[in-house]
């Protein structure tokens, strides 16, 4: 089964046509004032108008507030809802766009617990622990700490790039992978090279 891939952080909507014409699956944009990559919602919505469709279109919050989950996801035309934070399953569940809770794994989480919490959730992401950062660092966290039994579709995240990317589907089989730092020239703005490079390395493991 093919892995699906979701480029996040898109900022211009020549990166976010890149993405998709070379076989991306969702695109992500960061709706996270503190954030490089952050972007308004009429500038979103700028670029979705010109996506072709089937295309899954994702806003990144952080602990935001439910008027701003909805302005943005109105104005923008998400189909999906990405919560960085510390977010509860009862925050989560109040919008009615399906959502996935990502976690920023350390090794004395008890991932089994989260996925119990968050049941409702489309699925976990599993990124990179490091202080005071919701996401976005570029680290890649000890995949081992993974049950093998994990019960909701996992998105792995944390430092994926076009070297590691096969090593990670071959050990973790997540349901998706997302990327963002590993597809850059600088923040915010995408290398056409190393999304071709990322894509072919998910290609590759289609047969595995």
């Amino acid at each position: 089964m093919s892995v699906r891939v979701k480029i996040c952080g898109i900022t211009r909507v020549e990166d976010a046509l890149v993405a998709v014409q070379h076989g991306a699956d969702a695109i992500g944009f960061v709706f996270w004032r503190q954030s490089t990559r952050f972007i308004s919602p009429a500038q979103a919505r700028e670029i979705v108008v010109r996506l072709p469709p089937f295309v899954n279109v994702v806003g990144v919050y952080v602990d935001p507030s439910p008027e701003w989950v909805e302005e943005t996801s109105i104005t923008a035309g998400l189909s999906l809802l990405q919560f960085h934070g510390e977010e509860t399953p009862e925050f989560c569940n109040q919008f009615k766009l399906p959502y996935i809770k990502a976690l920023r794994v350390r090794r004395e989480m008890n991932l089994l617990q989260y996925a119990e919490l968050y049941q409702n959730a489309k699925g976990l992401l599993l990124d990179a622990y490091t202080a005071g950062m919701p996401g976005g660092t570029g680290q890649v966290f000890d995949w081992s700490l993974i049950p093998t039994d994990f019960p909701l579709p996992l998105v792995l995240s944390g430092g994926l790039n076009s070297d590691n990317v096969v090593n990670a589907i071959r050990q973790v089989r997540p349901w998706a992978v997302d990327v963002s730092s590993g597809v850059e020239a600088r923040k915010g703005i995408k290398d056409v090279n190393k999304i071709s490079a990322f894509m072919q390395g998910v290609k590759n493991c289609e047969d595995l």
